[in-house]
């Protein structure tokens, strides 16, 4: 049976590339939201801020789970642990996301100071479907262009 291995290293970028919003490359990335959540309804009006604010609408992005497991096959999960994994036609498009000047100074306060949730944010490049499961799978490509530079960073 043939089996896709991850890619051999993980792409470390200079601190100066993850605040430039370039061009989208096509090339879809998941970002990975995870970590235990202290205070619920402040979270709730920082998703409903988020939603509201059309950045995931204008960049490509959207949520591709539910924040809490179906069910746990090892390990335990706190009941206050969250994982959200939101999906992006591009680096460029979840850097313009998380750099806007939007989320950065109007959204992300929502949650800190006292934080409601100590989470990590991380990106994963999207794996291809492997040729065990083509054409019986989608990659579910996007089908429109989301431009990153339509939306204001902070610092620009």
């Amino acid at each position: 049976m043939m089996v896709d291995s991850p890619p051999a290293q993980v792409e470390m970028l200079p601190v100066e590339a993850a605040t430039a919003p370039g061009a989208c490359d096509g090339r879809p990335v998941l970002m990975v939201v995870t970590g235990p959540t202290h205070d619920r309804k402040r979270m709730a009006a920082y998703a409903k801020a988020i939603a509201d604010s059309g950045l995931y609408a204008r960049l490509g992005g959207y949520y591709v789970n539910g924040p809490r497991p179906l069910t746990v096959f090892e390990g335990a999960v706190p009941a206050n642990h969250a994982t959200l994994i939101v999906r992006f036609p591009c680096l460029a498009n979840a850097r313009a996301f998380w750099h806007s000047k939007v989320y950065q100074e109007t959204i992300k306060p929502l949650r800190l100071d006292p934080s409601a949730g100590d989470y990590s944010v991380t990106v994963y490049a999207e794996s291809d479907v492997p040729a065990y499961l083509k054409g019986q799978v989608s990659s579910a490509p996007y089908t429109r262009r989301f431009d990153p530079a339509a939306v204001e960073q902070v610092g620009k």
